[in-house]
């Protein structure tokens, strides 16, 4: 499937299901992140930016104090693509990302980001 082809309801719905706390509404995929504060949603959004700029795919933002909403769809497909599906999964392991079990990272004691 070409990445600028819109894909059906059931197909949005079939791909959501591998991306908890996202949803469909008002044809875009749509996700609420919560965060510890300001300096938090602030890193966030950086690394959302990185990303979709990499992927020359650019969501929708509304940022303000502890919350960020990401919106994606594909505005020349009229809809929801493949692509947008691929920039949520990573959005979605990159705001959520922690370190594993056994790294030798200790990871933050803060809340950080959550959904």
């Amino acid at each position: 499937m070409k990445p600028s082809t819109k894909l059906s309801p059931a197909e949005i719905s079939d791909r959501l299901k591998g991306l908890p706390g996202w949803r469909l509404e008002n044809g875009a995929i749509v996700r609420d992140y919560e965060t510890d504060g300001w300096p938090t949603t602030l890193m966030l959004v950086n690394a959302i930016g990185f990303f979709a700029e990499a992927a020359d795919h650019h969501p929708d933002l509304a940022v303000s104090w502890g919350k960020v909403q990401v919106k994606l769809w594909t505005h020349s497909a009229g809809g929801v693509t493949a692509s947008d599906m691929e920039l949520a999964k990573v959005i979605e392991q990159t705001a959520l990302w922690r370190p594993p079990a056994g790294s030798a990272l200790r990871g933050t004691t803060k809340k950080f980001v959550g959904s």
